[in-house]
């Protein structure tokens, strides 16, 4: 079996609990020789591979930021926020806008990258559910990007694995008094069903070997996270 080749990796939103998980499984791969953390706090861990990079903003990166990811061979878009609360306006701009403007000129600088975005289930362009549409439209401008792929995810219900929590109160409150259900069920509907160490670890496959379709729905992303192991 030939090694795979070395990866270098950057990871946006890798304080929130998604983003915990892809951090965890790009730091236990044996092919991952490089990984670099971008967000407005510190990751709060350190490890020979990590370097932890802390910005006030990440929309319209300045170059000087952008050319220390130069060579990277993926990045792993976890940012996201609830649309509750907010009009079409704001969130648009935490979402669509905060996205394209950071993937659009890493995009120019780095042709040769993978960049995979967290969406969600039910995001539909031509939805009259605001974020769904919202979502949609960041999805649409992604793949259109001049990156070598774009790929976006579409979980669903997402499980914290390996000590990775919600910094949102009300999410934490949901996995504690629902985690035992969640898990059982998830024993009947592991591919409807995620967690954590799974969306990690499809990350890191579409990074290695691509998928064949720039969507990729639950039930994709769980065989994709099985498609190849660590």
């Amino acid at each position: 079996m030939n090694p795979r080749p070395a990866m270098k990796v950057l990871i946006l939103g890798a304080t929130g609990m998604v983003g915990q998980g892809v951090l965890r499984e790009c730091l236990a791969a044996t092919d991952v020789t490089q990984v670099a953390t971008l967000g407005r706090r510190p990751v709060g861990r350190t490890h020979p591979k990590l370097a932890d990079h802390v910005t006030p903003t990440l929309d319209d990166p300045p170059d000087t930021l952008l050319a220390q990811f130069g060579g990277f061979d993926a990045c792993f878009f976890c940012l996201g926020v609830s649309s509750s609360g907010m009009d079409e306006t704001t969130y648009a701009k935490m979402t669509r806008d905060l996205a394209l403007g950071f993937a659009g000129p890493l995009a120019a600088r780095n042709p040769g990258m993978t960049f995979v975005y967290v969406s969600g289930a039910g995001t539909d362009p031509d939805s009259r559910t605001m974020w769904a549409r919202v979502k949609g439209e960041t999805e649409a401008a992604l793949i259109a990007l001049p990156f070598r792929a774009a790929y976006c995810l579409r979980p669903g219900v997402i499980l914290p694995a390996n000590g990775e929590r919600s910094g949102v109160t009300s999410y934490r409150l949901v996995y504690r008094f629902a985690g035992p259900v969640l898990r059982l069920a998830r024993r009947f509907a592991p591919r409807h069903l995620l967690t954590t160490e799974t969306i990690g670890r499809a990350m890191l496959s579409l990074a290695r070997s691509g998928w064949p379709r720039p969507i990729l729905e639950a039930p994709d992303i769980h065989d994709a996270s099985k498609k190849e192991t660590p």
